[in-house]
């Protein structure tokens, strides 16, 4: 049997957890467990029904929520010598191409983001093993190799969402922050799964979207009716 802390006892006494919520309930019992000293992420989980050892049936991609998510993320753009001081001006912290390689070579990994243009890939394609493992190599399936390097830093560096499923099909997504009105996440929350509703696989089978949970950092996770 899980042992759960004070905190979280405290917030599940006399709660029925394996009811489901509507969606604006759900972010409203959210909102309503015990405060924290810090603004906690609230964050969306879906259990899908895909097969994450398919290939045609992984679930990756990025999404800008219509209210943000509440935070901003440092990003670094790959991009050749005339497009480097639009990319500075558009948030990145660094930009570049040999020169860059060669600062995250020597060490260097103080970002959250990495962007790419598609004719940097060739030289970025180096940093595979530095950054693949970090989650940090620039995809295309993710929207961080692009043509458009100038809006991809923008994007990202707003809060541009990125997702992939796990080893046991679920995706997870921050949706916002607990300081938010309940209405922004909500429509956060929507925005995400209509993301993922059109991402069903033509290969899948059977019940694509499973379950959905959300919770926030510090806070028990609630059911969300589908």
């Amino acid at each position: 049997m899980k042992v759960y802390g004070k905190r979280i006892r405290a917030d599940i006494e006399g709660w029925d957890r394996n009811m489901a919520l509507a969606l604006p309930d759900a972010v409203g019992r959210v909102k309503a467990f015990r405060k924290t000293k810090f603004d906690q992420s609230i964050d969306l989980v879906l259990n899908l029904g895909v097969d994450p050892k398919q290939a045609d049936q992984q679930i990756r991609g990025a999404v800008s929520l219509p209210h943000g998510i509440g935070k901003s993320k440092k990003v670094i753009a790959f991009c050749s010598a005339d497009k480097v001081e639009a990319a500075k001006a558009a948030g990145a912290i660094e930009a570049g191409s040999d020169e860059l390689v060669a600062k995250i070579e020597g060490g260097w990994m103080d970002f959250e983001v990495a962007v790419a243009s598609p004719d940097q890939m060739r030289i970025v394609s180096k940093l595979g093993k530095v950054l693949g493992p970090k989650g940090l190599m620039p995809s295309p399936k993710s929207g961080t190799v692009t043509p458009d390097v100038v809006r991809a830093v923008k994007e990202y560096g707003a809060g541009k969402v990125e997702f992939r499923n796990d080893t046991n099909g679920n995706v997870h997504a921050v949706v916002g922050k607990m300081s938010f009105d309940a209405k922004l996440i909500e429509e956060n929350a929507q925005a995400f799964i209509d993301v993922i509703n059109r991402m069903k696989p033509s290969s899948s089978k059977g019940v694509y979207i499973k379950k959905v949970s959300i919770k926030g950092t510090m806070t028990p996770g609630v059911t969300v009716a589908i």
